[in-house]
């Protein structure tokens, strides 16, 4: 229970960093302060859902697909989060595709670099 506690929370602080981030770089792209919380957990729930269920469509399919599903879920959930809440919009087709590989890139790069700073440790310490 624990350990998808703590997945959990740092899928939201992932996703969280990758939002920021387009958003710091990008003009197209505005992260609202006051519909962030909810952004990002829209943002969260959609991927959550949607990677598993691309996976399964695209099983069959070449490697180079499969490759690709995250960044399919992460503009599929960009998507649905800037229709579901006024706290992310994006305009213009060069933003979506810089916004999908932005998130997408600090959402793993966060994901990676969260448990090392200390809570895979931490996990491990709760295990012993």
């Amino acid at each position: 229970m624990i350990r998808l506690l703590v997945r959990t929370l740092v899928a939201l602080v992932s996703n969280a960093v990758g939002l920021v981030i387009a958003a710091a770089l990008l003009d197209g792209m505005t992260l609202n302060a006051t519909g962030f919380v909810v952004a990002v957990v829209i943002f969260t729930v959609v991927f959550a859902l949607m990677q598993p269920f691309l996976f399964a469509q695209l099983r069959g399919s070449r490697a180079g697909v499969l490759g690709g599903v995250a960044l399919i879920a992460t503009l599929v959930s960009l998507i649905v989060t800037t229709l579901l809440t006024d706290g992310l919009s994006i305009s213009g087709i060069g933003t979506w595709v810089a916004a999908t590989v932005i998130v997408w890139l600090g959402a793993v790069l966060a994901g990676f670099i969260l448990p090392a700073l200390g809570l895979k440790k931490y996990l491990e310490d709760k295990r012993a």
